[in-house]
């Protein structure tokens, strides 16, 4: 074998079977997976010594990396600390006292579960409201709760229940589906999986990709989840899921039955002012890099910024007028302007996009 024979990765070929042996080598695959991928590695090894580097060879090295890279055994730990948990869910998020009650309640289930060794099987979180009440960003809070990695998978226009459940190797363009790509990018089987925007599945896929949710959600039938381009079963019954979606119209009545629907709420113009005010302000001008030493927005000022356009129930379009406020700010404080920077009914007007 000519040692400077490539593969279209332009990587040697020496040092990708090199590579491959020493990933299964050290991966901790179940026995059958294991023996798949010896199997597999002995059929690329014979195709470089013949020079026979086919497209299905770069297929089947792709396959041996991704199986090998998958957490089989690789849990991460839990934070079990509920009071942590609630510090969070204050920190990043103002009001929704019932809903953060509810999240807490969820999560002490979890934790007795843990302590004794056990997955607690409650319902999944479902968050259904308006764009921009933070159904989101609570998911995100859970993860961070939790300490575990959260992965977001969108559901808007997805068109195909193969892309959640992969597509067969048999066919040349085949790619693991969206719930092991997951897993991958996470690098534990206990990660929070975000399914955002269930509503929001293209018509003519909705009943085989609800079918496909039926199984992911349902823990008797998750522990051996079967994606096509894996062909293994793989035990989701660490993961953690959550949902959100603007109404539950589209959402099949089998997958309903495994959802908790938690209504978000409209928000008022008073409770915007406070979110704009001490949340989405004081982060814009941490990602800006900017002093918030140098700002000052007259009290006054704020039921423009909230309120520019008419009424909103969501937070969407507050932040992007803060965002927009701050670009504004940071332009004037590279442009050489020293500041403070008062921001009042005179002048708000040229910091809004309206």
């Amino acid at each position: 074998m000519d040692p400077a024979q490539t593969l279209s990765g332009g990587q040697n070929s020496n040092q990708i079977l090199t590579d491959l042996k020493q990933k299964l080598a050290n991966a901790k695959l179940p026995p059958d997976v294991s023996e798949k991928l010896q199997d597999d590695l002995s059929r690329i090894e014979l195709a470089f010594k013949t020079g026979e580097f086919t497209p299905e060879v770069d297929r089947q090295v792709t396959y041996v990396n991704f199986i090998t890279d998958l957490p089989w055994n690789k849990s991460g730990q839990d934070i079990l600390d509920l009071n942590r948990a609630k510090q969070i869910l204050d920190k990043n998020h103002y009001g929704l006292e019932p809903i953060k009650a509810r999240i807490l309640e969820y999560l002490s289930i979890m934790i007795l579960n843990a302590m004794k060794s056990q997955i607690a099987k409650q319902p999944i979180l479902a968050f259904v409201g308006l764009v921009g009440s933070g159904k989101t960003s609570l998911a995100f809070s859970i993860a961070e709760s939790l300490g575990r990695p959260i992965i977001r998978i969108p559901f808007g226009g997805l068109g195909s229940a193969l892309q959640l459940r992969g597509e067969s190797r048999v066919k040349s363009e085949a790619e693991p589906g969206l719930i092991m790509r997951a897993l991958k990018r996470s690098q534990v089987k206990n990660p929070v999986i975000l399914l955002d925007e269930l509503d929001r599945i293209t018509e003519s896929a909705r009943a085989d990709i609800m079918g496909v949710l039926v199984e992911l959600l349902d823990p008797e039938q998750n522990m051996a989840f079967l994606d096509h381009y894996v062909n293994f079963p793989f035990d989701l019954s660490q993961v953690l899921f959550v949902a959100t979606a603007n109404n539950t119209g589209n959402i099949a009545t089998a997958v309903m039955d495994r959802l908790e629907v938690i209504e978000m709420p409209f928000y008022t113009d008073e409770q915007k002012i406070v979110i704009g005010r001490d949340y989405i302000m004081p982060e814009a001008l941490k990602n800006a890099a900017i002093d918030p030493r140098f700002i000052q927005v007259d009290p006054e000022v704020w039921e423009n910024i909230v309120r520019p356009l008419g009424f909103d129930g969501g937070i969407r379009s507050l932040k992007r007028h803060i965002v927009n406020i701050v670009g504004k700010i940071a332009r004037m404080v590279v442009e050489g302007q020293k500041g403070p920077f008062i921001i009042n009914e005179q002048n708000i007007a040229q910091f809004l996009n309206t």
